[in-house]
């Protein structure tokens, strides 16, 4: 549970009193908060799921050590725990700090009224709220538009929907609920629309007592309770900049000055962003929060990703730390085997230190086709427990300092088994 309370008005403004309570209870009765990582079962389940070698031997033998399992910084919560809990909720955060990430992420974008919330995108609520089934729906940039069919029921047109958090003021948002990000687009209704989640995940934790949203703010105050150190996206926004006079250097400086205002040391903050303007920024102006500034790779395909002259003139420019896709830094030898790409040793030759992202969030492995994640190296997947392999490789080859993961369990094991603090 929380490491101490979070206050009563932060309970009160945003619905997490139950939760407190509960923490209240538990404290009362003696209960350490998080005393060690709770893996549960998945890392287990994937170790014995891989194919024999030395690697699963090694883990296999951790597994059986009597021991606890630590938080590490070398786990980084995704959006929380997305795999199970709808991203960005109280409820997410916490499971991703149960299973020992040592670092969260809020995404930070901003409402109407220009307060910091967290969302992975400010046009995201249709999908990852209940929005559109709320009153609230009448104030999205494109309201929900039901899927058109042919007689011969081929689908003629996908249903629409855009809400962005700057529709509507932090009051609003706050009357929503998070839920597992997903939409049908083959829907006639909003219910239909709202129901979309992949078959991998689930809605267990979807429920109205559950998906609870916070702000920026709120995300320091629980992520300092929990115990652990922060990652805040600064999100590109979806309305024309400046925004009713807020600029884009408002904006980036808006979010470190909540650390600030919060007493958080910029050891503990790893502020990122897809916008290299806004990383330089950071590094000029807020130099202490600016050298744990972690550059954002957009890249879709290898041929998107930059040059080793390019991340050389990153480092010559302030950057310290770039984090691509976990594809870019991988690639599959002349027999089979998963080994570092051209790109992650022209980033470590630059000087650069490298995050990569993100692990659990591509379904079943078995099947194949494991799309963007796995593009140059899926070829050497064939099972669940090769994302180990992956991990194995990431970590003692290409020499990443962290891992984006929906599930955190999974490298918190890795990383306590094999000493990564």
């Amino acid at each position: 549970m929380f490491k101490s309370l979070l206050t009563m008005a932060l309970a009160v403004s945003t619905g997490v009193l139950p939760l407190l309570a509960q923490a209240d209870r538990e404290r009362s009765h003696g209960h350490s908060p998080i005393p060690s990582a709770q893996l549960g079962p998945r890392p287990f389940f994937l170790v014995d799921d891989m194919d024999d070698s030395r690697l699963k031997r090694e883990l296999q033998a951790c597994a059986a050590r009597d021991k606890k399992y630590e938080s590490t910084l070398f786990s980084i919560g995704h959006r929380g725990a997305a795999l199970q809990f709808p991203e960005h909720t109280v409820e997410s955060y916490t499971a991703a700090a149960r299973m020992g990430a040592g670092i969260v992420e809020c995404d930070v974008t901003f409402t109407k009224d220009k307060e910091l919330v967290c969302r992975h995108a400010q046009n995201d609520l249709h999908t990852t709220t209940n929005i559109l089934a709320t009153p609230l729906a009448a104030k999205c940039t494109q309201p929900f538009v039901p899927a058109t069919f042919a007689a011969d029921g081929t689908r003629q047109k996908a249903a629409t929907a855009e809400c962005r958090t700057s529709d509507i003021t932090l009051a609003e948002f706050r009357t929503l609920r998070g839920k597992m990000d997903a939409s049908n687009l083959n829907a006639r209704t909003v219910a239909e629309y709202l129901n979309g989640t992949a078959t991998f995940r689930t809605d267990l934790y979807s429920g109205p007592s559950s998906g609870t949203l916070m702000t920026h703010k709120e995300s320091i105050e629980l992520f300092k309770n929990l115990g652990v150190k922060m990652t805040p996206e600064l999100k590109s926004p979806s309305v024309t900049m400046p925004f009713q006079g807020f600029t884009q250097q408002d904006y980036a400086q808006k979010m470190i000055d909540e650390y600030k205002q919060a007493g958080v040391p910029a050891r503990d903050v790893w502020p990122q962003s897809f916008n290299k303007d806004d990383v330089l920024y950071w590094v000029k102006a807020e130099p202490a929060f600016g050298r744990q500034a972690v550059y954002l790779d957009d890249a879709n395909t290898v041929a998107d990703l930059p040059s080793a002259a390019e991340l050389a003139a990153y480092r010559a420019q302030g950057i310290r730390i770039v984090a691509p896709p976990t594809f870019a830094l991988l690639t599959v030898d002349s027999r089979g085997n998963i080994v570092p790409s051209q790109y992650a040793r022209d980033a470590r030759l630059a000087g650069l230190d490298i995050i990569t992202w993100t692990l659990e969030r591509s379904g079943i492995l078995a099947d194949g086709n494991n799309g963007f994640y796995f593009q140059t190296f899926d070829s050497a997947v064939k099972r669940e427990g090769d994302v180990m392999r992956v991990l194995h490789v990431l970590a003692q080859d290409v020499g990443v300092i962290g891992v984006f993961s929906d599930w955190p369990a999974t490298v918190s094991f890795y990383a306590n088994c094999m000493g990564l603090k």
